[in-house]
């Protein structure tokens, strides 16, 4: 493309070495009237205009994309008739194709380029984020396979696009899981134009994935529960519904596609936002001075009030969502079961909001630097905090005007409303928190290194001497034994197993001893600020971990108490939940990534 010739020049050297030798005095004034100084500002703002225009045309792309598609989704729900459920596959499906073809081409031709990568974005694609993409991509092929061993069994009532469609899906994750596994971090130089367009699309594919997700999920679960409302008015009727065959492997196909459902929607907001930051590097250059030659490591190290508390929250909230689960299969949850389930959050939420604003006080005091470098990475973060947590906070103000309106006095309805406004308290502290420590530049990690050499000799001097010339002793004497008689040789064996038991424990204890002195020696070193930001990061990432788990694996409260969804009516409360709950169970997810790097960085 004519923009990608362009977008491909560079600053030419005369600029480089001219900008990097001449001191700002007259020389350089005279310098900036040249026509080498004009020239090489020209380049760069064709550069900047070339870059600008392939970013807008790539993005109008992907918004046509998802309009067209929300177009055919909506048409599905409101006019199942005309628009069905396999017209949206098949669109869905040709979109799949279209992105698996650039994936291909961008894995086999474009990366492998002479001078394609020249750069890497250091930032990019953290390891627990493509983690997050290799296990979600897993759940999300595993749920396509029960989807696709459920059709095969009721193939008799069922058309072969529901087995096509899963299969094509499969492809598609397992490609795309691999390509961001290997080129989350690229900063592509070649066929600028080309790149953005094909990551844009890839990008409005997984939202419409999502889209659908989350729409279809809704569609089934109202199907279902009119089920039951027919099945109990004419029981012993016969239907014409689609029956299984065989009860028993419809029921473990379905179990495995429900408990599976939720990480297909994370799957394709994770891979969304990865696919953006591809999408911002596409061009960049970045200099060596930007990039880090050491990067701070996850070390369990200078933390014990902080795993004590998280982990107790961690074993009371599995605790408590068991209970809730057993209740909520066997029959309809009873009311204590909620007072128990909201108590919990009152208690926790508090906690959390003001570990959160200690933290964000203690940034206040520090003496560290702001990192300000122009980073696509840290701005994602930080739309995805502020956006991801709107669902959450719309729910619960929509909960807040519902139980204000009705009945605020009766107990539940107290406990659903100070939950309610406790967790938007929380949700604003925690991106206060993360965002501020996220924007600090680490501590040196010299510090570190020096205090871990001197705990080291400090151990090693405090080690008990003489414990193997003890043991060696010991063996000269036992040499020297007379060997004739077989009682003493006997002896003389079990003698020997019990010193050489006796020195494993030794060796076990001095082992412990170490580690022990090496921790103590270590937490001693960090100062007040650092111990109480690791220990409220550790606290909050172990909360957030609980409060992903009980949404994510069918604790759903908010929609089967019935109080908003008699208030706002079925449809409307349905749709207001299916749209918050995935993005607040992603806003949990993104937040144990953000608080594991204030962790690192403290």
């Amino acid at each position: 493309m004519s923009g990608d010739k362009v977008s491909r020049q560079k600053p030419c050297h005369h600029c480089k070495s001219r900008s990097a030798s001449v001191p700002p005095d007259t020389s350089t004034i005279h310098y900036e009237k040249s026509w080498l100084y004009r020239h090489c500002s020209s380049v760069q703002q064709r550069d900047r205009q070339t870059q600008k225009a392939g970013q807008l045309f790539s993005g109008l792309l992907a918004m046509n994309v998802v309009f067209l598609g929300s177009a055919f989704i909506s048409s599905m729900i409101f006019n199942n008739v005309a628009i069905t459920l396999a017209d949206v596959w098949i669109l869905l499906s040709i979109l799949k194709v279209l992105c698996l073809c650039w994936i291909i081409y961008y894995l086999l031709g474009t990366s492998r380029q002479p001078h394609a990568v020249l750069y890497r974005d250091s930032h990019a694609g953290p390891i627990w984020i493509r983690g997050s993409v290799l296990l979600f991509g897993s759940f999300s092929v595993l749920l396509n396979v029960f989807q696709i061993g459920y059709s095969a069994v009721l193939s008799h009532c069922k058309s072969r696009v529901e087995i096509v469609f899963p299969s094509i899906e499969i492809l598609f994750i397992c490609t795309q899981a691999f390509f961001l596994w290997r080129h989350s971090k690229d900063c592509i130089q070649v066929q600028h134009n080309l790149t953005r367009c094909g990551l844009m699309l890839t990008i409005a594919t997984n939202l419409l994935l999502w889209l659908l997700a989350v729409t279809n999920d809704t569609i089934h679960v109202e199907i279902d529960s009119q089920l039951r409302a027919v099945e109990q008015r004419f029981a012993g009727n016969e239907t014409t519904l689609c029956t299984c065959p065989n009860t028993t492997i419809c029921k473990v196909f379905q179990k495995g596609y429900i408990l599976l459902y939720p990480f297909n929607t994370e799957y394709c907001l994770v891979c969304c936002s990865v696919l953006y930051v591809i999408w911002k590097n596409v061009g960049r250059r970045i200099s060596d001075h930007l990039v880090p030659h050491t990067k701070p490591k996850f070390k369990l190290q200078g933390v014990v009030l902080g795993p004590l508390l998280g982990a107790s929250a961690v074993i009371i909230g599995i605790c408590i969502f068991m209970m809730y689960q057993i209740q909520a299969t066997a029959s309809a949850p009873s009311r204590q079961v909620f007072v128990m389930y909201y108590s919990y959050y009152i208690v926790l939420l508090p906690l959390m909001s003001v570990g959160a604003v200690i933290g964000t006080i203690i940034h206040a005091l520090e003496k560290r630097e702001l990192d300000t470098l122009k980073n696509p990475t840290r701005s994602l973060d930080v739309i995805l905090l502020m956006g991801t947590a709107l669902g959450q906070i719309g729910m619960s103000y929509f909960s807040i005007v519902a139980l204000v309106a009705t009945d605020p006095r009766d107990l539940l309805n107290s406990l659903i409303l100070s939950y309610s406004v406790l967790l938007i308290f929380q949700n604003i502290t925690q991106n206060v928190f993360i965002i501020d420590g996220l924007h600090r530049q680490p501590f040196v990690a010299a510090i570190e290194a020096k205090h871990t050499r001197h705990a080291g000799q400090d151990t090693v001097a405090s080690e008990p001497p003489g414990e193997e010339g003890t043991v060696t002793s010991s063996k000269q004497e036992h040499t020297q034994m007379s060997a004739g008689k077989e009682e003493e040789m006997k002896e003389e064996e079990n003698h020997e197993a019990y010193n050489q038991r006796r020195m494993s424990m030794l060796e076990l204890g001095q082992e412990i001893r170490k580690v022990s002195l090496t921790y103590i020696h270590n937490y001693s070193h960090l100062n007040w600020k650092r111990k109480a930001l690791r220990e409220i990061s550790f606290f909050l990432v172990l909360c957030n971990i609980i409060l992903w788990v009980m949404p994510t694996f069918g604790a759903h409260p908010a929609f089967e108490n019935g109080l908003e969804k008699s208030f706002y009516g079925y449809s409307t409360w349905f749709v207001i939940v299916n749209f918050g709950l995935p993005l607040s169970v992603f806003y949990r997810m993104h937040s144990v990534g953000g608080l594991l790097e204030v962790y690192v960085t403290a």
